[in-house]
Formats: C-alpha cells, sequence, structure tokens
C-alpha cells in the first residue's frame, strides 16, 4: 500500500469512528430525553386518605422528590428515615431491574429478588431464592448509575432510578441487557448503615 492509500484509509477510519460516536452520543441523549419525560410525567402522586382539617375521606397530588447525580436520576417514591447512605456505606434492599425504553413495563423486566415483583410479572426467570441484598456500596460492586442513585437512600426509602446506556454497560451486552441499554431500578431499602 503506497502512502496516499494508507493516509486515505486512516482518514476513513477516523471519520467512521467519529460517525458512531455521534450516534451513540445521540442514543444517549435521546435515551436522557426519555428519562426526563418518565420523571415528570411519574412525579405527581395521586394519595387518597382522611383530612386531618375535616375527617372525610380526600385525594390530593404530592410532588415526589427526584435526586440528580451525575447522570443518575432517582424517583423517590416514599421518604425513607435515618442516616443516607454513603460512599462504602452498607445497604440492604429488594430490587427490580428492566431496560428503559420509555417506560416500566413487566416486560422489560430482567432481575429481581423481590418475590412479589416476579409473581406480579409472572416471571420465573429470577433469584431463586428472593433474599435480600446486603451490600456495601462501592465502586466495584454495582454499575456507575445504580452507585450513584443509590447514594443518599435512607432506611425505609422507595424508589426508581434511572440513567442511560453511559452509566450502565455502555456497548457491552450484558446477559439478556442489550449493549447501549437504558436501565431502571426499582428499589426498596429496608437498612442503611454508614459504621
Amino acid at each position: 500500500m503506497d502512502r496516499k492509500s494508507l493516509i486515505l484509509a486512516l482518514l476513513l477510519c477516523f471519520a467512521a469512528s467519529s460517525c458512531m460516536k455521534e450516534k451513540l452520543k445521540t442514543t444517549y441523549n435521546s435515551q436522557e430525553d426519555s428519562i426526563d419525560k418518565y420523571i415528570t410525567s411519574n412525579m405527581y402522586a395521586k394519595r387518597t386518605g382522611v383530612s386531618e382539617k375535616t375527617g372525610n375521606d380526600t385525594t390530593w397530588t404530592d410532588t415526589l422528590r427526584v435526586v440528580r447525580n451525575g447522570g443518575a436520576n432517582r424517583l423517590v417514591l416514599k421518604e425513607g428515615l435515618g442516616e443516607e447512605l454513603k460512599p462504602g456505606g452498607k445497604i440492604a434492599f429488594y430490587y427490580a431491574g428492566y431496560t428503559f425504553k420509555g417506560s416500566k413495563s413487566n416486560s422489560n423486566l430482567f432481575t429481581t429478588n423481590r418475590q412479589e415483583t416476579a409473581a406480579e410479572a409472572k416471571w420465573d426467570l429470577t433469584d431463586a431464592k428472593y433474599e435480600l441484598l446486603q451490600t456495601n456500596l462501592t465502586k466495584d460492586g454495582f454499575i456507575e448509575g445504580l452507585r450513584k442513585g443509590l447514594a443518599g437512600v435512607k432506611g425505609g426509602e422507595e424508589c426508581e432510578i434511572l440513567f442511560s446506556g453511559q452509566y450502565a454497560f455502555g456497548d457491552v451486552e450484558f446477559g439478556i441487557i442489550p449493549a447501549n441499554s437504558a436501565l431502571l431500578y426499582h428499589i426498596w431499602v429496608e437498612a442503611v448503615s454508614n459504621e
């Protein structure tokens, strides 16, 4: 191969690489837009109960809390109590993981350790023991989006953590999870300890 052909080949490789990076960036931006739309449409929870003022049954709307941390988005469905989980802290929780395609659907469930969730989804390919996961919040123990999303949770908190494929498995296919997939984890925190 002569010098001109080599230069042309290198330029073509560079152009192809740039196109792939731009396409991936567009994919992640689109996923983040879908995540924002999901959060916006789900952050207002209708509640019913007895009014403290009147003693009558009533319905009201609560605005749920949203926590954003470096690409991870946590929609707090139920507030927890006590100390917030810090890096290296211990956490005990149940989870359900979904590939996120604009909504949470039983057809997108890929893992759970919560028996009720598996039963609701009529799903039997899961952790057979349905045991509470007890672990440390370390960089090595979780994918980046989940680790960042769990930072700051409290015992008793229920939340959904969403993040683009950039903070999940990236361009690696992981089991039944396609490469570059956005993920949603529904989390039920039982306990937190920073000791």
